[in-house]
């Protein structure tokens, strides 16, 4: 099979185009012939040397596929024909990929392949970490920084399908629209003025239930500036840095709940409970097109550098697929 491999740290030019045997299956795995790789951030962190795969998983990057199953180890849900999409902790810039059952969902309604690959990265950890670790409900408030980025896209929308009002964060006019396009209420360009003294504009000055943020740094004051009272900062994102400087005295006050997670490393039957939820709540979403994966850019396999470089320029809205074949 053609496969995208790491060959140093480095920038995306150490991306190189190989040859390497298909993938051997374990017991409860299926073989998918990909037709389109998701690429997000993990893997431009990957290929610098800053993420490494966790054990037992393939070396490739790409963490989300979509295609057809052509070999099945073990019996259960899936069959060989199955069209597919799925989350995995490595291997996605291939032409096939094997990946755990558990972790593998149907392509929702009449879904093509090459959106349903820009799909299940992003909302497993919007649903992880903005409704299961942030407990967003109806009637609530969040903010989401980037909000024109893959999980931007992905949060405000599902964050407006289950009745929350959301803000956003973006860098230019134009993708504060797109973020108002999309179902935010407000979007706060970020470069034109303080976010925190637009959010108390925007609250009267209560602040916001949920933070959903990809930036950390000298983000973490600020967010917590802009915390109401209960409220919950969920941190899945280290852009700006991995170190802040917090008063611990506006936790305390306003009992504010600080907390993160990473969705690679956990284990197949964490990431299989995961995808069931994900389909009861957030598939008929999908399948109706109520929410639906924003896709910016699509290039070849073999273009993957080309990709990595769009993704790291930050001009784009959505995210960005390769396709195989």
């Amino acid at each position: 099979m053609i496969a995208v491999e790491i060959s140093r740290p480095g920038p995306a030019d150490v991306l190189r185009v190989v040859e390497r045997p298909r993938p051997a299956l374990h017991e409860n795995e299926v073989l998918i012939g990909v037709t389109a790789a998701g690429v997000n951030r993990p893997d431009i962190m990957q290929r610098l040397g800053k993420y490494p795969p966790p054990p037992g998983a393939s070396d490739l990057p790409g963490l989300e596929v979509s295609g057809e199953i052509v070999e099945v180890s073990g019996t259960g849900r899936w069959k060989v024909g199955d069209r597919v999409c799925a989350l995995v902790a490595g291997g996605g810039y291939a032409e096939y990929c094997a990946v755990p059952a558990p972790q593998c969902l149907p392509i929702p309604g009449d879904m093509d392949e090459i959106r349903a690959a820009a799909v299940p990265e992003t909302f497993f950890t919007v649903w992880t970490n903005v409704f299961q670790r942030g407990r967003l409900e109806a009637g609530e408030t969040i903010l989401v920084h980037g909000g024109t980025s893959g999980i931007g896209t992905t949060a405000i929308q599902l964050a407006r399908a289950f009745g929350a009002r959301v803000l956003a964060t973006a860098g230019s006019e134009d993708k504060c629209e797109a973020c108002r396009a999309l179902g935010a209420a407000v979007a706060i360009n970020y470069k034109a003025e303080d976010f925190v003294t637009a959010v108390r504009a925007a609250t009267q000055e209560r602040g916001v239930d949920v933070i959903l943020d990809i930036v950390g740094g000298d983000y973490v004051p600020r967010n917590i500036e802009c915390l109401a009272l209960n409220g919950r900062l969920v941190q899945i994102g280290l852009i700006g840095g991995s170190r802040a400087q917090v008063d611990l005295r506006a936790v305390l006050q306003k009992r504010l709940t600080l907390t993160g997670s990473t969705l690679r490393a956990r284990t197949v039957e964490e990431k299989g409970a995961l995808a069931r939820e994900v389909e009861a709540h957030v598939w008929p979403l999908l399948a109706s097109g109520a929410v639906r994966p924003i896709v910016n850019a699509v290039f070849p396999l073999r273009e993957a550098a080309e990709a990595h470089r769009l993704l790291e320029s930050g001009d784009f809205i959505g995210k960005i697929v390769l396709t195989c074949g």
